[in-house]
């Protein structure tokens, strides 16, 4: 009798815990139901099944139909919807896509880089002229300044990872395919059914703004550079602004880069050689280095924006996705952001430390401005030569995002093409590209603020893109195969990068307020 109870008891137990279970399961499921983040159960993992079988027959289908009608010279029914659009998901929704990803790919012909020319596009992305602001980012955050560097570089480096993983899903042996291109993409497949265009407008915004940003700050900084590399000159700042603008409007008749690539590789070494002087001539006054001066406490008003500073940095996450798909072996993609992180975050680091100590209090907006006159001017002319060589590079990617958005998109163009049948550029199109090279010089001569429009575009669209985005879009698309700790991942960068953000952009626009009001110039 007593077996029986127990073994009733039992019973009644397991089934409650059962019960439990499925109850707390099933809410815990309805609330990330509501929020797009749903995990698959057997009938929709039977029905990406049959969606992955209609996928690989679409796509080998597609391939023939393309093949054909290369082979016959006749037109493919569709090409005009399928060149350039990138919103094919596989789930069915939203236009088909033009790039194959299964094997015979039509893409198989184009050039593939090494990791290791990959690397050397996202070192010179993350080691570019901008290292120049951090020695002013440990001034107002000391040590804690130090701790970010190293803490941005790890986190620029895991959302760039999972940015990646957002383009790729499994099929139904469990292969990751890439079904995605780019980073509007991603954004368009977290938005879609709803709102399938949403996130790519924001995201195509986010890049302009950046990209429009780095030309201004180009501009501020070549001004800033003469200026100071010749104070005798009755000449200001503005007025070398307007120069340097002058030497950049050949930028606005831009049809490719190839003539600006050749020099790329030379203004990056240049660079490294410049870096290399500052380091030099810091640590020829090693003795006088000013340790006490490095704080363990913070500038709460100006600390904010030494986060933008930093985390503008680093950003990468822009063309990262186009990177990796012209890699010859994208399994070696984390391999390649792991060293080129760690070697960005040792070099900044030392750099800007040294380059604190030396100057200590009196450590200024661009730190070449520090340097002795004699050694400034060389220094400083070769980084404005570096400046003037990298604008048309942001500007020329900034250009093409505003004609595919508003001049190239179908249909659903604002304005007509400003391309004519040739392929040449009509005259209104080349008037809106010379507007645009002078919208950046107004910028500078009315905000000649190197650190503060540093920190501003580093916490309004930089730690949008490289924190905020990548981590939702990892949520949202990958929510199925995500552990425990990804999740937890996920929402601290999101949360941190959110706060960092908003706390960045508003003491950046109190400090732009702040200098206009007192006319500061440092």
């Amino acid at each position: 009798m007593a077996h029986l109870n127990r073994h009733n008891l039992t019973n009644k137990l397991t089934n409650a815990a059962h019960t439990v279970s499925h109850k707390s399961q099933a809410k815990v499921s309805g609330v990330f139901a509501r929020l797009g983040f749903q995990a698959a159960t057997d009938e929709e993992g039977l029905g990406f099944a049959e969606c992955d079988d209609l996928d690989y027959d679409y796509r080998q289908g597609m391939q023939m139909d393309v093949l054909q009608g290369e082979e016959e010279g006749e037109p493919v029914e569709g090409e005009g919807e399928l060149e350039g659009d990138s919103h094919y998901q596989r789930d069915g929704t939203g236009p088909r896509r033009s790039s194959l990803k299964t094997g015979g790919s039509l893409d198989e012909d184009k050039p593939k880089i090494t990791s290791w020319e990959a690397g050397w596009n996202v070192t010179n992305a993350i080691q570019g002229m901008f290292v120049l602001g951090l020695p002013y980012a440990i001034l107002h955050g000391g040590y804690l300044g130090l701790f970010l560097i190293i803490f941005a570089a790890v986190v620029c480096c895991y959302t760039g990872k999972i940015l990646i993983a957002c383009l790729y899903e499994d099929n139904e042996d469990g292969i990751k395919v890439r079904v995605r291109d780019s980073y509007v993409d991603i954004a368009n497949a977290c938005c879609a059914p709803r709102f399938p265009a949403l996130g790519g407008h924001v995201v195509n915004v986010a890049q302009i703004i950046e990209l429009v940003m780095t030309c201004i700050l180009y501009v501020v900084v070549s001004g800033n550079l003469m200026y100071n590399s010749f104070p005798g000159f009755p000449v200001s700042q503005k007025a070398w602004s307007v120069v340097a603008t002058v030497a950049l409007l050949p930028c606005a008749f831009l049809k490719n880069l190839k003539a600006v690539s050749k020099f790329s590789f030379l203004c990056t070494l240049a660079h490294f050689v410049i870096n290399i002087l500052v380091i030099a001539y810091c640590l020829s006054r090693a003795r006088e280095w000013a340790w006490e001066k490095v704080k363990f406490y913070i500038d709460v008003k100006k600390f904010p924006i030494s986060i933008g500073i930093i985390v503008f940095s680093y950003t990468s996450q822009i063309f990262l996705p186009s990177l990796e798909g012209n890699m010859q072996k994208p399994s070696e993609f984390h391999c390649m952001m792991d060293w080129t992180h760690i070697a960005a975050c040792v070099l900044k680091g030392l750099f800007a430390l040294v380059a604190y100590l030396t100057w200590a209090d009196a450590t200024k907006e661009v730190i070449t401005d520090n340097l002795p006159s004699t050694i400034r001017a060389v220094v400083n002319i070769f980084l404005v030569a570096k400046a003037l060589l990298s604008y048309p590079l942001p500007f020329f990617a900034a250009v093409e995002v505003l004609e595919k958005s508003l001049f190239q998109d179908g249909g659903r163009a604002f304005f007509p093409d400003c391309y004519g049948p040739n392929g040449q550029l009509k005259s209104w199109g080349l008037g809106l590209r010379i507007a645009l090279v002078v919208f950046t010089l107004l910028m500078a001569v009315f905000v000649p603020h190197f650190a503060l429009l540093m920190g501003l575009t580093g916490s309004l669209t930089g730690a949008g893109l490289c924190f905020l985005l990548p981590s939702l879009f990892h949520l949202k698309l990958q929510w199925r195969n995500l552990l425990w700790h990804h999740v937890f991942f996920d929402v601290a960068i999101f949360v941190i990068g959110g706060i960092c953000a908003i706390s960045g952009f508003i003491h950046s626009i109190e400090g732009l307020i702040e200098a206009f009001r007192y006319n500061l110039h440092d």
